[in-house]
């Protein structure tokens, strides 16, 4: 009876534990995202011009291609709609999610970079 008090002692232990990691892992998760095709002519411009203004130095976001991943297409589709943006009206990359608004084109997100 003395160990199994203390086994589910270590279980809630365990159980809190995993609740607060998972917990910080979800708020340290970037919540801007770029999403980028591989062959997308714009978004390589995009690209560049991150790098050459040192972008990611002073923003955090992910990077999703989203031409051979299901996955991150559908995420794309999802931030899309929650932009009020119809994604069976066509999405294009590059396209930027800053966590409220919606970015699409290569312009549009360098001249968020710049503002």
């Amino acid at each position: 009876m003395k160990n199994l008090k203390k086994y589910q002692t270590l279980i809630i232990v365990i159980i809190v534990l995993l609740i607060i990691g998972g917990a910080v892992f979800f708020l340290r998760q970037p919540k801007m995202i770029l999403f980028y095709s591989e062959t997308c002519p714009h978004c390589k411009i995009v690209e560049d011009y991150i790098a050459a203004n040192h972008i990611k130095d002073r923003y955090q976001f992910r990077e999703l291609e989203v031409s051979q991943d299901q996955a991150n297409a559908a995420l794309l589709a999802k931030k899309a709609s929650q932009c009020g943006l119809d994604p069976n009206q066509g999405l294009g990359v590059p396209f930027f999610f800053d966590g409220e608004k919606c970015l699409m084109g290569d312009q549009e997100i360098i001249d968020y970079f710049k503002k």
